[in-house]
């Protein structure tokens, strides 16, 4: 047993399984954690086999003492109840590689004594730059250049030009967190000014960082702002937070760009703006009803789209599965670990 390393009931190493191989972590790393922790994976890489694997595997190797979810989530949805309950004997934390959670039970969870943990950093740049791609993209229509140019129009297509710089543009954050602040910081490479929306104001040494005026209602931030970009966690709160009433209060011929969730706009509230003019276009990550995508967002020049991929680099996969693990280490040695999306008190 490793120096600090808290022990389980039965005084071995705990057993740390993992749903599907983790491949971006490197061997190295897991050689350094095997010798602290029971470790091994499951083959499972869709819903129906991690239904029917946990529980065999826990019915022969034993309890599972802590859980890890890797990046590319889809496959294994719904992460229902019931695909945690036969851990519940032992396990005391889920740790998973996705910054969203929306997808997982974590107040069951939490109401079972389980922790569970998203990356706070790993995806966050990663995303931030796709943000900010979608930003210059909306701003420089590049994706109707793109087609103007392959359908062999140089230049000719109404439109296109003078496209609009950022330069002197304001952005306006909702959610200046990890993936926020990153944003932030790119968009000052390109002379923009900054504007946020958060629940809570950050302190002023923070904002100095990134040279960001705090808004203090959401509706000052649509209002003020040139590019809107949607950088907040889906939760109850923030489901349909941007509707009729909130592209109402935005500047005409604003831009719109959502990396977050797509269920954090109304849809038809945003076709229903870019129809009008009210949008002049929209950069979109994320979609509500993925892989189910509305066509609309296939067909108009008004959408600069990407199918979800703004987490899924090389380095943010390499950081998201150490995340993972080095959550599970914490909790082992310290009795909590680095990011629970909820605190669990001790009894």
């Amino acid at each position: 047993m490793a120096p600090g390393l808290v022990e389980t009931a039965t005084g071995k190493k705990p057993r740390v399984v993992a749903l599907g191989q983790p491949i971006h972590i490197g061997e190295e790393y897991l050689s350094s954690f095997r010798g602290e922790f029971d470790y091994s994976f499951l083959p499972a890489y869709n819903h129906e086999e991690a239904h029917k694997l946990i529980p065999e595997d826990i019915a022969e190797h034993g309890p599972i003492d802590a859980f890890i979810i890797r990046m590319g989530t889809p496959p294994y949805e719904p992460f229902d109840n019931d695909m945690f309950k036969p851990m519940l004997s032992q396990c005391k934390v889920v740790t998973s590689a996705s910054a969203g959670y929306n997808e997982f039970p974590v107040e069951w969870l939490a109401s079972q004594g389980v922790w569970f943990c998203n990356s706070v950093d790993a995806v966050a740049e990663a995303t931030a730059d796709m943000a900010m791609f979608l930003t210059l993209g909306v701003l420089r229509n590049t994706s109707n250049a793109e087609k103007s140019l392959r359908a062999g129009n140089f230049r000719s297509t109404p439109g296109l030009s003078p496209a609009r710089d950022p330069s002197g543009l304001t952005l306006g954050i909702v959610g200046l967190g990890a993936i926020g602040k990153y944003l932030a910081k790119k968009a000052l490479a390109f002379n923009m000014k900054i504007r946020y929306y958060n629940r809570h104001q950050l302190p002023a040494e923070e904002e100095a960082k990134y040279n960001a005026t705090y808004c203090s209602s959401l509706q000052e931030l649509l209002g003020s702002s040139d590019v809107v970009s949607l950088n907040c966690p889906l939760n109850e709160q923030t489901t349909g937070l941007i509707g009729e009433a909130e592209f109402a209060a935005m500047k005409d011929g604003v831009f719109v760009v959502n990396t977050a969730r797509g269920a954090v706009i109304d849809e038809k509230a945003l076709i229903a703006a870019l129809e009008s003019g009210k949008v002049a276009r929209a950069g979109l990550d994320v979609f509500c009803n993925e892989p189910k995508i509305d066509p609309y967002f296939f067909t108009s020049d008004k959408v600069v789209a990407q199918p979800h991929l703004g987490g899924l680099t090389d380095v943010a996969f390499h950081k998201a599965e150490k995340e993972c693990f080095e959550n599970i280490r914490a909790f082992f040695r310290t009795g909590r670990p680095n990011s629970p999306v909820i605190e669990i008190k001790k009894q």
